[in-house]
């Protein structure tokens, strides 16, 4: 399609500067505003897809940053084309992240922000966001500040990732990354079939920690 031709050829312009990796994605991540702010962004999946996979054809690594909410989020991004992806809100609430500690209805929580968020960009990130910086001058962000639960030490949440990993290249019968991403096949699901891949039809009392429900399907409040 013209579009995946755009981003294409967005690729290969980059490419012939000669950078050495790329990071894929716009607005995706959780704490982000930049799709409605700005209006620019392309659906990750779709992003990552078109991108990593003209990328590899010229010897480019791929990052694919934002939207990963899971490790079988993790195993579709590697499939679809990236070498490697970027976590921000899955390690936000670990120990070792920068946010202070909060105490609310009796859970900790970790206080965690964006680098377009108001916050970040008094502190000196809006250049990154190409806003010059003057005297009094408004700031737009492209971030939201916020919490979130506290998970304890940064191995506990790694080991879960990993575990994930690799029972999705298990499933798959994929020996390493390269067979996982060599002939990969993609369904498009429907929000019915969206809502039978997550635990259904029951009151969730005690939640696993590589798993965090999207629906009232919790009585943790």
């Amino acid at each position: 399609s013209p579009a995946t031709s755009r981003r294409a050829r967005g690729v290969r312009d980059l490419c012939a500067l000669g950078v050495d990796g790329l990071r894929v994605g716009i607005g995706a991540g959780s704490i982000c505003t930049t799709r409605v702010v700005a209006g620019i962004g392309v659906p990750q999946f779709t992003a990552v897809h078109d991108c990593c996979r003209e990328a590899a054809e010229l010897g480019v690594p791929t990052i694919a940053d934002g939207g990963i909410r899971s490790s079988g989020d993790i195993v579709k991004a590697l499939a679809a084309g990236a070498n490697t992806v970027m976590l921000g809100n899955m390690f936000a609430g670990c120990e070792e992240s920068p946010g202070e500690i909060e105490i609310y209805r009796n859970r900790a929580y970790k206080v965690y922000r964006g680098m377009g968020s108001v916050g970040a960009m008094k502190s000196g990130s809006s250049d990154r966001y190409m806003q010059i910086k003057e005297a009094g001058g408004t700031i737009v962000p492209e971030g939201v500040e916020g919490r979130v639960p506290f998970k304890g030490p940064l191995h506990e949440t790694m080991e879960q990732l990993v575990g994930g990993l690799r029972s999705g290249m298990g499933y798959v019968g994929a020996a390493n990354l390269s067979a996982l991403a060599r002939e990969p096949e993609f369904v498009r699901i429907t929000n019915a079939g969206l809502r039978e891949s997550h635990p259904h039809d029951v009151w969730i009392t005690k939640e696993p920690p590589n798993y965090t429900a999207p629906y009232s399907t919790s009585d943790s409040d």
